[in-house]
């Protein structure tokens, strides 16, 4: 008897509802593998050559760490400094990776290629599909979607902005924190725990901002957290 779901009141066969992942896949992975025009353009306005940003958007596949870096880099901060910002945004992708373990069941040489894009949309479409095989289909749909959008875009935006002689005089230099804002604010509306620490995170930052280095507020920030991770684990 072949599986289904049901959406509403409706039940759909499991082949409908893997077209329907690999739908989502795609839709989720054009939108947002066009956003790498903004990465692009902004990594270059930061001070980074286009092969850099290219080299970044290939290796690092995530885009909030990716802005975060950049955005260190352009504000006169170390690499270092930038670096560990956004491997701390980075690290909820080994979360995610656990989520996915049993749905994905990669073993072998394909781990670290699928671990490699485990992101949030990636993520996202996967677990919001009714089984297994569909979610399957889901995530990878997406992944190599994004991974060939974002990377491409990447590259036209990074060579777009080095043609433009003065890319500050146009205001490319909010590109990067303006796309940022755009990842992070679905985030901030999620719920009121999602709101309040994303306020604390501010005000640490904004805190530490005239006292620290540039990069290292950003860093400090992360403790934010610690009180929602404490009182979740509370109520486990």
């Amino acid at each position: 008897m072949a599986n289904t779901r049901r959406d509403g009141d409706a039940a759909a066969p499991s082949g409908d509802a893997r077209s329907a992942a690999i739908r989502d896949g795609l839709g989720v992975g054009v939108a947002v593998g066009v956003s790498g025009l903004a990465f692009g353009a902004a990594a270059v306005t930061a001070g980074l050559t286009v092969a850099q940003a290219c080299v970044l958007s290939l290796l690092a596949f995530t885009g909030a760490s990716q802005f975060a870096l950049i955005g260190v880099i352009g504000g006169g901060g170390g690499l270092v400094a930038g670096s560990l910002g956004a491997v701390l945004l980075g690290g909820r992708n080994a979360l995610y990776g656990l989520r996915l373990a049993r749905t994905l069941d990669v073993r072998g040489a394909r781990l670290p290629l699928t671990a490699h894009v485990v992101i949030d949309e990636t993520t996202a479409v996967a677990t919001a599909q009714p089984d297994k095989a569909s979610a399957r289909a889901g995530f990878y749909t997406t992944a190599i979607t994004i991974y060939v959008a974002w990377n491409l875009t990447t590259l036209a935006g990074a060579v777009g902005a080095g043609r433009i002689g003065d890319p500050d005089a146009l205001g490319l230099d909010v590109l990067g924190p303006a796309a940022f804002l755009a990842l992070l604010w679905p985030r901030l509306t999620a719920g009121r725990t999602e709101a309040r620490v994303a306020l604390a995170a501010a005000a640490v930052a904004l805190a530490t901002t005239p006292l620290l280095p540039p990069g290292v507020p950003v860093m400090l920030a992360a403790v934010a957290v610690l009180p929602a991770l404490l009182r979740r684990e509370e109520s486990a």
